[in-house]
C-alpha cells in the first residue's frame, strides 16, 4: 500500500499565485481560493468600515482595515474581510505591510457555497481561535443575521446571534454600537 503525501505550502508560496483576481490563503499548509467579493458583500464591509471608522474618530482606540495579510506563521496566512487592532497591540501585532500577530477583532463575511461557508464558519474559526484573535464576527448575508464569537480557554466560543433590529457591540470597542437594519442596509 502506497500514502500519497500532499505538499505543505507556506506563507511565502503566497507571494508566488498569480495575480488572477482570486484571493489566496494559507491555512494548515493547505491553499484556499475564494473569487472576488460580490457587491452585496462589498456593501456590507463598507457599512461595517463606516461604521466602525465613524466611532474611532471620535474614540481613537485602534486601527480599522479592510482585506489586509494576517500571518500567523509559516503556514497559516489569510485575508479576513476586516481587521481591528488596538493601539495598546498594534506594534507588537502589525509589522510592516503584515500583521502578524493575532488581532483583538476580525470580521467574516461569509462565502456562498458549501465549500466557502465551511472554510468561514469552521476552518478560519478554529484558526483564529488557536491563534488567539479575541474575538470573531461572522456575518451572514443570506440570514442577515451576525454571530458574535468570543475568546475562551478552548478557542473562539458563540456568545451571542443578532438578527433583525439588533444592534451590535463588541469587547474590542467598548461603546460602539451598530444597528444591524444600517449594517445590511444596500
Amino acid at each position: 500500500m502506497t500514502t500519497q503525501i500532499q505538499p505543505v505550502l507556506t506563507v511565502a508560496d503566497l507571494d508566488l499565485m498569480p495575480d488572477d483576481g482570486n484571493r489566496y490563503e494559507i491555512i494548515e499548509g493547505e491553499i484556499y481560493m475564494s473569487r472576488a467579493p460580490t457587491i452585496t458583500h462589498q456593501c456590507v464591509v463598507h457599512n461595517l468600515q463606516m461604521g466602525i471608522g465613524s466611532f474611532l474618530t471620535g474614540n481613537p482606540i485602534g486601527l480599522i482595515v479592510p482585506g489586509p495579510g494576517v500571518i500567523f506563521d509559516d503556514f497559516n496566512g489569510v485575508i479576513p474581510d476586516i481587521v481591528f487592532v488596538s493601539n495598546e497591540r498594534r506594534a507588537q501585532v502589525a509589522s510592516g505591510e503584515r500583521f502578524t500577530g493575532a488581532p483583538d477583532l476580525v470580521i467574516e463575511i461569509v462565502s456562498p457555497g458549501a465549500e466557502n461557508e465551511r472554510r468561514d464558519r469552521t476552518i478560519k474559526r478554529r484558526l483564529y481561535g488557536r491563534f488567539g484573535v479575541k474575538e470573531c464576527w461572522l456575518v451572514d448575508l443570506l440570514t442577515r443575521s451576525v454571530e458574535v464569537y468570543k475568546l475562551v480557554e478552548s478557542g473562539l466560543e458563540l456568545a451571542a446571534t443578532l438578527r433583525g433590529e439588533d444592534e451590535l457591540t463588541s469587547s474590542a470597542l467598548p461603546g460602539f454600537r451598530l444597528n444591524l437594519t444600517d449594517l445590511f442596509r444596500i
